[in-house]
């Protein structure tokens, strides 16, 4: 089953509309990309008017103006509302990461001190 378009968003897809936050043409999108994550993400000319192009034809942006060659864009509610359903999403992620983390921190990574602990969380006993 193919996935659903913009389920999840790629790191690119991601800061593109954390910029689109406010107004922007496509060159001040890329500055402002590598202004946010101090130049980690980088993207291209040729990806971000691809993005820009699926993003508007699927309501997520609008082109707000056009000055010769020069288009900008801002979010719609729907674009908010996919920026803030990924954020929730790697959010999650994150909580789900410290959860393993400190779970290893305090029990080890001896599994059988994890499987007891999961099995006494139960009401369980071990069989040995």
């Amino acid at each position: 089953m193919p996935r659903e378009k913009f389920k999840t968003l790629t790191e690119q897809m991601f800061y593109v509309l954390l910029a689109l936050m406010e107004e922007c043409c496509g060159m001040d999108i890329m500055e402002k990309v590598s202004q946010l994550t101090a130049g980690r993400v980088k993207v291209g000319s040729g990806t971000l008017y691809n993005l820009l192009e699926q993003f508007s034809g699927e309501g997520i942006i609008s082109e707000t103006k056009t000055e010769g060659r020069r288009r900008s864009y801002i979010l719609t509610q729907k674009g908010r509302e996919l920026l803030e359903k990924e954020y929730t999403r790697l959010v999650t992620q994150a909580e789900d990461y410290n959860r393993v983390i400190n779970r290893e921190a305090i029990y080890g990574t001896d599994t059988e001190k994890d499987d007891t602990q999961q099995m006494g969380n139960m009401g369980l006993a071990p069989a040995y």
